[in-house]
């Protein structure tokens, strides 16, 4: 069997991490319970852990683990893990904490073990016996946002297959020069050009000058997490949306925004001035939700000031637009956000001896991630149980205070926020933010 070495992307995403900044990806699904489980069967998250238990052990891309390799220097590749015990990634958790988020937050804390596949997936049972909820973290490496939705997917009960138009990669441009030239020489010119001209734009982004205090974590950070959450309604985001113009994503991204400016006033922070914070967005660079089954990451991204020193919300709205607008005219294989790509220029020695050096320079790159996490429109279930609310969780970078990620699912948004306890311990007034600034948008388009 050919060795299946880890792409550059997910190298460099397995040798940034660090005992205090771990790099798993993190999905909070919130159950409802049937109303009239079968008797003899244990209460609903038992069932569930049991489900969990049986179902990864059928999904081969749960029992793989990550191997150093000899060859080339520094590489590391996938392998069976034969071992493989359910136990060690399946966990039953009593609380006596009525919100899952906050047992989520020192979960997220902790990293996965590195010598076992990377994942895990905590049954999260409080006090309420009408609904349970269950964290699920996957390493960076094994999966970006859609991978990860795709491999948790197969632990669920069977929903059908989700049917949507294929979308072409964005960002790639036909009938060039180069195009003409032998496609291995035309591939290394276009990636050395492509290089250069992402150098060069992370250079003109500047760094993080003026950044309030808040989006900080000092040099290292205390590795302490805590989470919140917020659920919004679907239909007034598409209102505002209607009424000002945009998209969806660009409606969400300015949300957070304007949440982020009302809750620095609310800590009594200097109103904000100059370009605002540097967000980095993720674009995923899979074809569309078929192409999720895949292991590992297809990530490009666009970096956008975010315009907290606007005042008015519509103006917010607007400035988001533009700046997304260019983004996406440039494509995402271009421009500083799209860092990500310079991975596949990098040796695998460079990978295992720099990741730690990358790891640091995160925050010189960007302030704040503000990311999204296109769930299909059907309908999960566990056991009988069914998802009621998703959260996405993402990884925060070394030095950084706060990551964001929303999701949409049955017609409501679902903000995740993830934050330094140290940095961040009134993460629960941001989410109010994010629900005061919904407000005053759709009181603007009404």
């Amino acid at each position: 069997m050919a060795t299946e070495h880890l792409s550059p992307l997910d190298l460099a995403f397995w040798r940034m991490e660090s005992a205090d900044h771990p790099m798993h990806l993190g999905a909070l699904a919130v159950f409802r319970t049937p109303r009239h489980p079968e008797p003899g069967d244990g209460d609903a998250a038992e069932r569930a852990a049991a489900l969990l238990t049986a179902r990864c052990a059928a999904v081969p891309g749960l029992r793989r683990r990550i191997r150093d390799v000899l060859l080339p220097l520094g590489a590391a590749a996938w392998s069976p893990d034969p071992g493989f015990d359910p136990a060690r990634h399946v966990f039953l958790v009593r609380t006596d904490l009525t919100c899952p988020h906050e047992a989520a937050g020192p979960l997220m804390a902790r990293p996965l073990d590195r010598e076992l596949p990377p994942w895990e997936a905590h049954v999260l049972a409080g006090p309420d016996p009408d609904s349970f909820a269950v964290l699920f973290k996957f390493h960076h490496a094994l999966a970006d946002g859609l991978g990860a939705l795709a491999l948790a997917a197969a632990l669920f009960d069977e929903v059908p297959e989700p049917r949507a138009p294929v979308r072409p990669v964005p960002g790639q441009r036909a009938g060039s020069v180069l195009s003409r030239l032998p496609g291995a020489l035309a591939a290394r010119v276009q990636g050395v050009g492509q290089a250069l001209e992402i150098g060069a734009a992370v250079a003109r982004g500047g760094l993080p000058l003026g950044v309030p205090a808040a989006f900080t974590a000092g040099p290292t950070g205390s590795g302490s997490r805590i989470v919140a959450g917020l659920a919004l309604d679907l239909d007034e985001v598409n209102l505002i949306r209607k009424g000002a113009g945009g998209t969806v994503n660009d409606v969400l991204i300015t949300l957070v925004a304007g949440a982020l400016r009302r809750w620095l006033a609310g800590r009594g922070d200097p109103e904000p001035l100059g370009a605002g914070p540097r967000a980095l967005i993720p674009v995923s660079r899979r074809r569309g939700p078929r192409d999720g089954g895949g292991a590992g990451n297809r990530l490009s991204g666009y970096l956008l000031r975010l315009p907290l020193a606007e005042p008015d919300p519509l103006r917010r709205l607007a400035c988001v637009r533009v700046g997304m607008d260019r983004n996406k005219d440039a494509g995402p294989a271009r421009g500083a956000g799209a860092v990500a790509l310079l991975a596949d220029h990098v040796h695998p020695l460079g990978h295992r001896l720099g990741g730690p050096l990358v790891a640091q320079a995160a925050r010189l790159l960007y302030d704040i991630l503000v990311t999204s996490v296109p769930l299909p429109g059907l309908t999960f279930s566990l056991g009988g149980s069914r998802v009621h609310e998703v959260y996405p969780l993402a990884p925060l970078a070394r030095g950084q205070s706060l990551a964001v990620a929303v999701s949409t699912y049955k017609g409501t948004v679902h903000y995740g926020l993830v934050a330094d306890a140290a940095a961040v311990a009134d993460l629960a007034a941001l989410a109010g933010a994010l629900r005061a600034e919904l407000d005053a948008l759709v009181r603007e388009v009404s």
